[in-house]
């Protein structure tokens, strides 16, 4: 299911053993537009500080009680590696990270999460019963001492959500509004399409611009620019934030611009209108 990046936030953090704190940004890859982190503000338990909390260890949602329940310890965050929420996060960081909750590194594998789709068969332990732990664990760390050796000098570009969510959108003829926020799958945590507010060019709308249309992003601008034309986006389908955007809508919307969908098995053909 498709949900807003907007929609995540405050949302609690439930450890094994008790509440983390509340979800107050998002991070994502600005190569696979895949939401990497929680940072997550812990309040007065650990006076403010902000973790990075991984999608890797959320286990299944409660969306009525706004809750992503996580597989590790209050103890586990307390003692795990600080970062600066004012400066990028390095893929060192990452690697301290990701190494301390002893999971792999994302960035290895063709998928959106190592060589899958899913970030929870990325935990310790899916998949692996049957499997000695001393020997699970001394595959992991050759594992984890390759992967590093590979992306040594990888630069992450992992974005905040709340930055972004103000970039100004231009089309290839002209500007056509700004971010207004996101929508996630709440199953890979892709981020599937932007939310883009056109009021300043055509009063009332908002429209929705895959990832995958995006030719170009300025990032000391703060401009993304997309392989559309104005006339085409405004004769698109218009984004509803008040009613559900599912398969059917996305098939128009696809249709429309004459794209093939990221959903398997797609045969999105038409020409854009």
């Amino acid at each position: 299911m498709l949900r807003t990046a907007q929609e995540l936030h405050d949302y609690k953090i439930s450890a094994t053993d008790g509440e983390i704190g509340q979800v107050k940004d998002l991070y994502f890859d600005d190569h696979a537009w895949t939401i990497r982190y929680f940072v997550v503000d812990t309040g007065s338990w650990l006076s403010s500080r902000k973790v990075l909390i991984s999608p890797i260890s959320v286990q299944r949602p409660d969306w009525l009680a706004e809750t992503l329940p996580v597989s590790i310890t209050k103890a586990q965050v307390e003692s795990s590696p600080s970062f600066d929420s004012d400066k990028p996060v390095s893929r060192q960081n990452e690697e301290e990270v990701m190494g301390y909750y002893g999971y792999p590194y994302y960035w290895g594998g063709g998928g959106l999460w190592g060589e899958g789709l899913y970030p929870y068969a990325m935990a310790p332990g899916y998949g692996g019963s049957g499997v000695d732990r001393v020997e699970r664990e001394r595959e992991m760390e050759v594992y984890l001492r390759d992967e590093r050796a590979r992306h040594r000098n990888d630069d992450p570009h992992l974005r905040s959500c709340n930055a972004v969510g103000k970039y100004h959108i231009e089309a290839s003829d002209g500007d056509i509004g700004h971010v207004s926020g996101f929508l996630v799958d709440d199953e890979t945590w892709a981020i599937r399409y932007l939310i883009v507010d056109t009021s300043n060019w055509w009063l009332g709308h908002k429209v929705l611009i895959a990832p995958l249309w995006i030719k170009d992003v300025r990032w000391a601008d703060a401009m993304v620019s997309v392989d559309l034309s104005r006339e085409s986006i405004k004769k698109a389908p218009a984004y509803d934030a008040s009613s559900d955007w599912g398969r059917n809508q996305e098939l128009d919307l696809y249709r429309h611009y004459g794209r093939s969908g990221y959903w398997a098995g797609s045969t999105v053909v038409e020409t854009e209108s």
